[in-house]
Parts: C-alpha cells; structure tokens; sequence
C-alpha cells in the first residue's frame, strides 16, 4: 500500500469543509445526517480531517456488513469531514494506479486477510479494530501492472454498480407505485364476512405427520411465505403420512396464506392444488363471497394496510402475535364490481413481476 498511496492528515483548521461524514459498508462515505438521521460529530470540526473528493477513507469499525472495516472514496461531495479515527489516504500517481479499481479491490474481501494479520490482540475495542495506520501502509494490494488493464476492470465493475443501483431504483418506483394505487377506497368490509379464516387442526396429529427431506407434497410454513410469494428453498416433505387425519389443513387454489406469529403480516396465495398443507402458526383465509382472492392478498401487502389495520393490533407479548378474531376484524376495501378486481389484481401481478425482475 505505502508504494502506491500516502496518508493523508490534513486537518479542517480553516472549517473549508463543515459536513460531518461516516462511511456506509453500502452507502460508502456519506454525510451523518443523511445516514444516521442525526450529527454524530462535535459542534467544532476544525480538529477532523479534510477530505477531498476522490480521496480513500479505512473506518476501523466492524459490523455483519463489514466484519473487517470498510475502504470507500468520497464521491458524493466536494470535501468533508472525518474523525482522526480513521486512516485517510491518496493516491501517489493516477498514470500508474487506477482509482476506480482501488475502489473495486476493496469492495471485495481480497483485503481482508491482510488487515487480520495486523491487527493487534484484544482488537475489538467496542467494534474498533486496533489497527496502527502505519501496519496499514504495510498490507499489500494485488493489481495488474498495465494501466489500461486496471482501468478496464475498475470500468466494468463501476457500470456494473450503477446498473444494480439503476434496478433498484426501479423496483422501489414501482413498489411506491404500487402502495399508492393501492389506497382507493371502494367498499369497506370484514374479512371474517367474506372468508373462511382459520389456523385449521395444524399438525396436532402428530403421529401421524411423517417429515421427509424429500418428495412433492409439502407442509407450509411461515417461513416459507415472503415477498408476497411460496419460497419453498427451505421445506418439509409429508408424503408418508396419514392424509385422512390431515384433511382439514389441506390447501386449495386461491387460499390465502397469512403469517400471524412472530413475523406478521406475509401473505401468499396457493397456486395450485394437492400439493401444500398447512402447518403450524400459518393462518389460512378462504374466500367465501364472490370477492376475488387474488385482489385481497394484494390489498392485505399493502404498507398503508400493515400501518393501519395489522400493526395496531398486534400484541405485544414475548413474541408478536394475532388471534383468529382480529384476523378475522381486519377490514379490507373492495371495489364492488369483480371484474374490476380481477382486472386491478391482474395489473398488480405485472408490478409484481416488474418489481422481481429489477
């Protein structure tokens, strides 16, 4: 490192920069404003370092994101503010070193094995590294020597990332687009006037649920409900066992799937028959009136429908939990007409592709 870089300890004496910065695992260097919703740094910041934009940062801190620290560039603002805790660095000659590939190199964990050679026993001071900014300078980086070769590879990751930034964009549109459509007050009802809602038997026949890691029929579970679709990576097979005892947690096309222990409020709906019975702490609503199963689970994954009908009702006990009965009370706006709800659910079926396509 210390072949190629060189610290940098400037201070803000002048205040040239007063926007105190952090640095994000995800986000990289970033104003603490923005990032913590609220100033960490002291009033007076003439004491921080100045960094100028295209400038390296090493926070020492830990996290699951960043189990060894992170290395970002400033590249949101002009300059900013650092505390003396972290190691501030350049670059000697960008007609030999690359920063975007810099940038790139330490987006990967190809560096972390040299930082853990380095840092001192008793390391994690309240997730602190103790790392010396000269043991630091002394890690290695691995490159390409040809320029052009570096430049290529820091050019391909750098529109890679403004790709994924591009989609994920895209779909938190369309998520916020979806969540407005979906406000329209038509008619209000009772869930529990037009659907079956139940927890069933579950497997209370213990005895007779055989569970296998393979098969075809399968025993849903809360964890297999998420995004507003079956995720069945994770799942118990029950070919073996006795069907006639399980009758009553047999699932049908369009039965709603609705968690109500511990993460409440995933919703999914069953796409086909004989194959999924139900478990234990999954409800099942059956839809009995002329109402369009498909509109329903919709509304019910709305933000605006987990706020103000699901979340207030909760309660709030070792774990968060709903009876039957408040199922059961949840009130649910329909348009009156189901032609229009199957033409609504058909719409937010394609948002919903959109959103797992970005």
């Amino acid at each position: 490192m210390g072949d190629i870089v060189e610290r940098i300890t400037r201070k803000n004496e002048n205040l040239e920069s007063i926007l105190p910065l952090t640095i994000s695992a995800q986000y990289g260097l970033i104003d603490q404003n923005e990032f913590f919703d609220k100033r960490i740094a002291s009033k007076d910041v003439s004491g921080y370092y100045l960094v100028r934009k295209g400038e390296f940062a090493y926070n020492k801190s830990t996290s699951s994101d960043a189990p060894w620290g992170a290395i970002k560039r400033l590249d949101r603002y002009e300059s900013g503010v650092l505390s003396t805790l972290y190691i501030v660095f350049r670059i000697l000659d960008e007609e030999k070193i690359d920063s975007d590939y810099l940038v790139t190199y330490y987006d990967t964990d190809l560096w972390h094995k040299g930082v853990q050679a380095i840092a001192a026993e008793g390391a994690r001071n309240h997730g602190l590294l103790n790392i010396a900014p000269a043991d630091f300078f002394e890690t290695t980086v691995s490159m390409p020597q040809d320029i052009e070769e570096q430049r290529k590879i820091g050019a391909y990751f750098k529109n890679l990332d403004c790709l994924i930034t591009l989609h994920q964009s895209k779909a938190e549109s369309w998520k916020n687009k979806k969540n407005q459509l979906s406000t329209i007050s038509w008619e209000q009802r009772k869930l529990g006037d037009i659907a079956d809602v139940t927890k069933l038997a579950g497997f209370e026949f213990t005895e007779h649920v055989v569970y296998s890691d393979e098969g075809n029929i399968i025993a849903l579970r809360g964890l297999n409900i998420k995004n507003g679709q079956l995720v069945l990576d994770d799942v118990k097979y029950i070919d073996g066992s006795n069907f006639a005892k399980l009758n009553r947690s047999k699932l049908f096309i369009d039965d709603i799937m609705f968690t109500y222990v511990g993460t409440v409020g995933e919703v999914a709906i069953i796409k086909e028959n004989d194959r999924f019975y139900l478990a234990p702490n999954v409800s099942r609503i059956r839809v009995q009136s002329n109402d369009s199963s498909k509109f329903i689970s919709h509304y019910m994954r709305t933000d605006s429908f987990y706020r103000h009908v699901i979340f207030p009702l909760i309660a709030t006990s070792s774990q968060p939990a709903l009876s039957m009965e408040n199922i059961r009370k949840f009130e649910i706006c329909l348009p009156k007409n189901r032609d229009e709800q199957d033409k609504l659910s058909e719409f937010f079926d394609g948002i919903d592709n959109l959103i797992t396509l970005h």
